[in-house]
């Protein structure tokens, strides 16, 4: 259907209002971080003109004025210790290592749900579906426990467990349906050629299912990225994730907005390298099964 040109004006505009809607949260985030004190609490606010300023940074991550990183810590006269690059590390580390044992073992769950028939099948596909929906409020008491009885507390291996686990059903669903998409009858060709179940598996179904599997693990990493309740639970003096971390920067003199804006604005930047290194991957996952031959 053809459109005039005034529509598609008033599309175009509507469109970069809807972005620049959804864009501005992000950018005076991003900016409080690079403000003094003086202008983050300007009124009326300065959301554009201000004087910028890198001190929250060096209190975040030691950065000398040289641009140098050391490992001094940066107390607040509030209280609050604001060094922050071991913790922004700990939670590179967990949603990274979290992510890729929930893929790996979802990748294996999901392809033996869509492909082999045995007896309670959908009955355990809908008990996996029940354990999403259960609060982690309900567990994360007995984790602790638990954790403690084998001295998990206060460790990666820890974190990294709560957090695969944490993640596994939404990995097992969302897998299992993009195995589904891909027909059947491959498998069944393959069979007959002589390749074995694992050989298929590895070598004809995973290349055809990685756009699917590339979106999963985008979706466990945010998810364990901005995990706060377990983490909260299961350590204690040792390494904390950022969710976590955040709330130190709430002294007995204030909130260093600063300062917690600076951790916040480092704290994308993971998130979407993730992002930018799996999107050629990243649409065609989020597509797959939209349209049926």
């Amino acid at each position: 259907m053809h459109q005039s040109a005034g529509t598609r004006t008033l599309r175009t505009i509507a469109g970069w209002l809807v972005v620049g809607a959804f864009f501005f949260p992000i950018y005076f985030w991003t900016s409080v971080a690079f403000r003094n004190a003086k202008d983050i609490f300007n009124w009326p606010p300065k959301f554009f003109v201000f004087e910028p300023t890198v001190k929250n940074f060096e209190q975040v991550f030691g950065i000398s004025l040289g641009f140098g990183f050391g490992t001094q810590e940066t107390v607040n006269p509030g209280g609050g210790n604001f060094y922050m690059a071991p913790r922004l590390w700990d939670s590179i580390v967990v949603a990274s290592m979290s992510t890729v044992l929930a893929i790996i073992v979802a990748t294996l769950a999901s392809y033996s749900l869509s492909r082999m028939n045995f007896r309670g099948r959908h009955e355990f596909v809908k008990w996996v579906l029940s354990t999403r929906m259960m609060p982690p409020v309900a567990v994360a008491i007995p984790m602790f426990f638990i954790f403690k009885q084998f001295n998990l507390l206060d460790t990666y291996i820890g974190v990294i467990l709560i957090h695969g686990l944490m993640n596994l059903p939404l990995a097992v669903l969302l897998l299992k349906s993009f195995f589904d998409d891909i027909p059947a009858e491959i498998d069944e060709s393959a069979l007959l050629d002589g390749a074995s179940r694992w050989t298929i598996f590895r070598r004809i179904v995973l290349p055809m299912a990685k756009g699917g599997i590339a979106a999963t693990a985008v979706l466990c990493f945010i998810f364990s990225w901005t995990e706060f309740l377990f983490v909260l639970t299961l350590t204690q003096t040792g390494l904390k994730t950022v969710p976590v971390v955040s709330s130190t920067f709430v002294t007995s003199i204030g909130t260093a907005w600063g300062n917690m804006a600076a951790l916040g604005a480092a704290a994308i930047v993971p998130a979407f390298i993730v992002i930018l290194l799996v999107q050629r991957h990243l649409v065609r996952g989020l597509t797959m099964g939209s349209l049926k031959q």
